[in-house]
């Protein structure tokens, strides 16, 4: 399985209107303390509109909601991951990722043989307070190591100037979520989202921990 190198996170179904049609190929829906009546709404818009523009959407946490609306693909994070039915999950034929923030919650995720795995916070991150600190690019190549050919997903503080950084670190994609969403121009940062990441978008994912973007060849959806 290949990630997107872009990997947009947002809370609404109405920023995956505003850009999605633009070209993002990986979005996360990610609600937080709203009614499942609201959710189940938001992931059906977002679902449409991802099959229209043949973007991959993943739905954070709300992994029955997402069985039930024929989703393919989730994100659990520790708690969640605790909590969730795995076996229902895989027998819907779900993908699902992981988050992970030390040694510990590795283990933990590579039980249940994940289609990704997420490390963070690599940066300081002002989304939410966080118990960990910074991980820093070189946890990031220790952590490919340790999974190697599962995606590995960068989160947390990142912005366009640290792109080459987590994916010359071992990154298969890099998760953006206040860049973006806190920009005065929304729509223009995700433009320069997608052209930054343009060149690892091509580039055989064996190169990547190199640092080199390889040769153009077909991006599988």
């Amino acid at each position: 399985m290949r990630l997107d190198p872009f990997y947009l996170i947002v809370d609404s179904a109405g920023w995956i209107e505003r850009l999605v049609p633009i070209g993002v190929r990986l979005v996360q829906l990610r609600i937080k303390e709203r009614p499942d009546s609201e959710v189940r709404s938001d992931i059906r818009i977002a679902r449409t509109i991802c099959d229209r523009h043949g973007c991959q959407l993943v739905v954070n946490d709300h992994w029955r909601l997402a069985i039930d609306e024929g989703c393919d693909f989730v994100h659990l994070g520790q708690e969640d991951l605790a909590q969730a039915d795995v076996a229902a999950i895989r027998g819907a034929g779900l993908k699902l990722g992981i988050s992970t923030h030390d040694e510990a919650e590795l283990d933990m995720a590579l039980t249940v043989r994940p289609d990704y795995v997420a490390l963070g916070p690599v940066y300081p991150t002002v989304l939410k307070e966080m118990k960990w600190r910074p991980q820093g690019l070189a946890r990031l190549a220790t952590w490919k190591e340790k999974i190697g050919s599962t995606p590995l997903v960068a989160i947390g503080g990142l912005n366009i100037e640290r792109i080459d950084g987590v994916l010359t670190h071992g990154a298969d994609c890099a998760a953006v979520v206040t860049d973006i969403t806190r920009s005065q121009d929304p729509e223009g940062r995700t433009r320069q989202w997608i052209a930054a990441t343009s060149r690892w978008r091509m580039a055989p994912s064996t190169d990547r921990v190199l640092g080199k973007p390889g040769r153009p060849s077909p991006c599988p959806k």
